[in-house]
């Protein structure tokens, strides 16, 4: 998993649920990444993670194609490739309850599905919707301060738009907060 937004967030759960956790970082957030929780920490900018990683589970993947593929070499058999940004499959049309969407879907993700089974490993898109049950256990979860939402800058609700800039722009490393 990378340490982005949605991974900050995902390493701290994974460590509350007991498990080993490897990252990816940029140098200047390696430090951050293990005082989340991570066991190990791989720097992207000199090191890529499939030359050192094998054995794992599952891998939550948020960065895009290149990066999905070598995360199902990292896994063991019958680990599970999880991405959040890569092509939608068939379960998902069923997900979104539109069973007519699953061959269009069969056909996006065929490539990802098929490479995955060659290697004896498993494919799934994951599409990230409001569920209120789970959000008020991640909520009870940072009332308790299990999790610590990783916090990048405020700004008041009148610079709205400034935000959104600052966002649009890749500049952002945590979550924004815009104040009423």
């Amino acid at each position: 998993m990378h340490a982005g937004g949605l991974g900050s967030t995902a390493i701290q759960l994974a460590k509350h649920l007991g498990a080993y956790v490897a990252t990816t970082a940029h140098t200047r957030d390696i430090d951050k990444v293990r005082d989340l929780g991570a066991d190990e920490a791989i720097d992207y900018t000199t090191t890529d993670f499939a030359d050192v990683l094998n054995g794992y589970d599952v891998v939550l993947d948020s960065l895009g194609p290149a990066s999905l593929e070598k995360s199902l070499t990292v896994l063991k058999p019958g680990g599970l490739a999880i991405s959040v940004v890569g092509p939608p499959d068939p379960a998902f049309a069923a997900q979104l309850g539109q069973p007519l969407l699953k061959p269009v879907m069969a056909v996006l993700s065929r490539k990802v599905r098929s490479r995955a089974k060659r290697l004896g490993v498993r494919y799934s898109f994951f599409f990230m919707r409001a569920d209120g049950a789970q959000l008020k256990a991640l909520a009870a979860l940072d009332d308790a301060g299990t999790l610590r939402p990783v916090l990048d800058r405020t700004f008041d609700f009148d610079e709205t738009l400034d935000a959104l800039a600052y966002v649009e722009q890749g500049k952002a490393n945590g979550k924004i907060v815009i104040a009423h």
